[in-house]
């Protein structure tokens, strides 16, 4: 099992950035696609975004799509989440995941993911 620790969230007003990181261990690190979610007070837990193991591929949530970027670094075993023109409905708990080996189709849903971090929060004031 590849164990992830998520790092980065706070307070940030609306219209700033933050910038999350998640490192992995326990695995082979790029083996894994990778994917952030993230779950709003009351709110089920959405699919932000992922990446490919070699990073050459992203796809992002429409919600966030042209405002946050996610890249990895598999010397480093980390994935990170940068979130640029933060509003208030994109605070919530941000969780890093890593997808199931042997996947058939692109990881966006949970049940495509089989590992998880613990989350960390991030709030956008208005």
């Amino acid at each position: 099992q590849i164990q992830l620790v998520e790092s980065g969230g706070g307070l940030v007003q609306a219209g700033g950035s933050l910038r999350l990181s998640c490192a992995a261990s326990g695995r082979t690190f790029s083996n894994y696609a990778m994917g952030w979610f993230r779950q709003a007070p009351g709110k089920e837990r959405e699919f932000v975004g992922g990446i490919s193991e070699s990073g050459g591929i992203t796809y992002y949530a429409d919600s966030v799509k042209g405002r946050f970027t996610i890249s990895r670094d598999n010397a480093k075993s980390t994935v990170y989440l940068q979130m640029n023109s933060l509003k208030p409905e994109d605070t919530a708990v941000y969780y890093c995941a890593a997808a199931r080996l042997y996947y058939t189709r692109t990881p966006t849903t949970e049940a495509d993911f089989g590992s998880w971090g613990q989350g960390t929060q991030v709030t956008v004031s208005s």
